[in-house]
């Protein structure tokens, strides 16, 4: 099925007119999507500064627990 496709493509990409802007067409749809994903990014900026940062609670249970004292830096 892949091959179909991918034989269409070639079949209609050597048919067009236009095939010398191609790499423009797509280095545009790469960067539109590379701008959509800073957008992403910059939208969850702020997500880690809504709450105050609290100290971890004790867990007994957690495999490497610091259980010696050492947790002031």
């Amino acid at each position: 099925m892949l091959t179909q496709v991918l034989g269409t493509v070639l079949a209609s990409g050597a048919e067009a007119e236009g095939a010398s802007n191609m790499p423009y067409i797509i280095g545009g749809g790469i960067f539109a999507f590379f701008l959509l994903l800073l957008f992403v990014c910059v939208s969850f900026t702020n997500v880690g500064n809504r709450h105050e940062a609290h100290a971890e609670v004790e867990d007994s249970h957690k495999q490497f627990s610091n259980k010696h004292g050492h947790d002031n830096h």
